[in-house]
């Protein structure tokens, strides 16, 4: 069996951790480890550097970098790399993350970065989860069960609301 590699998490400020803790959430569910770490494109380019450069040697098979404003950070950690990067735009004012978002996502041709919605570390984390199963197995099962919970929760809502509008055509809603 192939041991799951860890997850980088990186953010350009510590004002990220609320958006950014909420990848870790979701790799915790799964049994994924993680390390993260705040760290700047622009103030400090290299310690940003020695994070990317040394990621797979520290057992990192995904890296996950949220940046708000100009957002440089998803896309100079992949240009240092090999290794997928997962893009979080974090909002921030006066934009609320849409430049954040158009910055990363527009990555020119040659240093992909995956982007996820303005905020959107969860599914970020999901993500790097889904990445790190092509190798594991078991992984694979964890996320194959959750997204068998997710369709559950979703058939759940469904009864609730067949059984409001029988309700509501009992008792001549409508009308």
């Amino acid at each position: 069996m192939v041991m799951t590699k860890k997850v980088g998490i990186i953010m350009g400020s510590d004002s990220d951790l609320p958006i950014m803790e909420k990848c870790a959430e979701a790799l915790e569910q799964f049994g994924i480890e993680w390390e993260m770490v705040v760290s700047s494109a622009h103030r400090h380019p290299e310690k940003t550097a020695k994070f990317a450069r040394g990621a797979t040697e520290a057992g990192i098979g995904v890296i996950v970098a949220g940046a708000g404003g100009a957002a440089h950070l998803p896309g100079v950690i992949a240009s240092m790399t090999y290794l997928p990067v997962i893009g979080v735009p974090v909002a921030i004012e006066p934009l609320q993350g849409v430049d954040s978002l158009h910055s990363i996502v527009q990555m020119p041709q040659g240093i992909p970065v995956a982007t996820v919605t303005i905020n959107g570390a969860y599914n970020a984390g999901l993500l790097a989860a889904q990445i790190l199963a092509v190798e594991d197995e078991a992984l694979q099962k964890k996320l194959s069960a959750y997204r068998d919970a997710l369709a559950l929760k979703v058939e759940e809502k469904d009864k609730k609301l067949q059984e409001k509008i029988k309700e509501r055509k009992r008792n001549g809603a409508g009308e």
